[in-house]
């Protein structure tokens, strides 16, 4: 599968536009986590175990979004888009969406 931030692919003509995919997912840290990224947040610099929670869950919502636009029969998502947010307190939502296309 085809994934770029453009609205079209280089060097490939698009054939049809199938619609609108998206993947998405709330993942929340475990107490582990939450405990240490406290004690981070007393000396500062970066939260590892966060920023290890958000890839994860990037990689999560992307495989779901893949996985909409094959059942779709899409080759390729075009202008794909990420976004995330603090649903509550420890706790983030991950979403990407882009347009599913067959390419010619």
């Amino acid at each position: 599968m085809i994934i770029v931030t453009t609205e079209k692919v280089e060097g490939k003509d698009i054939k049809e536009s199938l619609g609108i995919v998206k993947g998405e997912i709330v993942q929340s840290k475990n107490f582990g986590r939450d405990f240490m990224a406290g004690m981070k947040t007393i000396v500062g610099g970066e939260i590892k175990g966060y920023t290890e929670m958000i890839r994860e869950a990037r990689q999560i919502a992307t495989k779901r979004m893949v996985d909409e636009a094959e059942g779709l029969g899409a080759d390729a998502i075009v202008g794909v888009r990420y976004g995330s947010s603090a649903v509550m307190q420890g706790a983030a939502e991950i979403i990407v969406y882009g347009t599913a296309v067959k390419l010619k």
